[in-house]
């Protein structure tokens, strides 16, 4: 099992809203983990929620899940829960609660068709290295006005299309992206409501230089401030 940092939260009042950030691995291990909670501390400060970090899947039970208005998989990896953490998770959101997943949550729970279906979608494959691609943001969802905007990171393909049950909010252009295997139409963020709660997920986050990104940092904002219940619109 990989060491599990102490569950530091966030410089908020004490009374705000909690978010878990989960980081556990079962598999590779991104070296983006540490640049992402530190990145999701200082967004909880502007969106006024303790970001509390852990790689303890015994706090996935009722009780302690209770506590949070939303728990992130941050570059997880493989299977990270059993099955009776999942099933307190599946409660969890049922109840409402919100799921925000970053890059290899997409990597993860494989044996546990729920969670595809709360991810979107399960990876497949990626080119080697970073690619240059263009991302198409949704009009309405464009961070800080951008519609347009030129990433690098490592790209994901997935195991299928999920546009046909979540709402994209963001694609690459295959244009800008001739490695990749989706086709004419490549989500690489989305959105959707299941089961009482709300699911957020942005593909990208690979490369920790990308969290340095004003566009990249007020779009994981956007994600979450909704799954927090801050707004209406993903």
């Amino acid at each position: 099992m990989d060491a599990s940092p102490s569950p530091t939260a966030s410089a908020v009042d004490a009374a705000a809203p909690r978010v878990l950030v989960f980081t556990r691995t079962a598999g590779f291990r991104h070296d983006a983990i540490p640049t992402t909670i530190e990145t999701l501390r200082a967004l909880g400060v502007q969106a006024g929620v303790a970001i509390e970090a852990s790689e303890d899947p015994a706090r996935f039970d009722d009780a302690t899940l209770a506590g949070y208005r939303a728990v992130v998989f941050a570059h997880t990896t493989r299977e990270v829960l059993d099955a009776a953490q999942q099933a307190a998770f599946e409660r969890y959101v049922g109840a409402g609660g919100g799921y925000l997943g970053i890059h290899a949550a997409a990597d993860s729970g494989y044996t546990w068709p729920w969670y595809g279906e709360l991810v979107g979608a399960w990876f497949a494959r990626h080119p080697e290295g970073l690619q240059a691609v263009r991302v198409v943001f949704e009009q309405d969802h464009a961070p800080l006005g951008r519609r347009d905007w030129q990433a690098v990171d490592e790209i994901y393909d997935y195991r299928r299309n999920p546009r046909a049950g979540v709402r994209v909010l963001a694609s690459v252009d295959p244009a800008s992206h001739p490695a990749g295997r989706m086709g004419d139409d490549h989500p690489i963020a989305w959105c959707h409501t299941r089961a009482g709660g709300r699911a957020w997920y942005t593909g990208l986050g690979h490369d920790p230089a990308l969290y340095a990104d004003p566009v990249f940092r007020a779009h994981l904002l956007q994600g979450l401030r909704w799954t927090t219940g801050q707004t209406d619109d993903c």
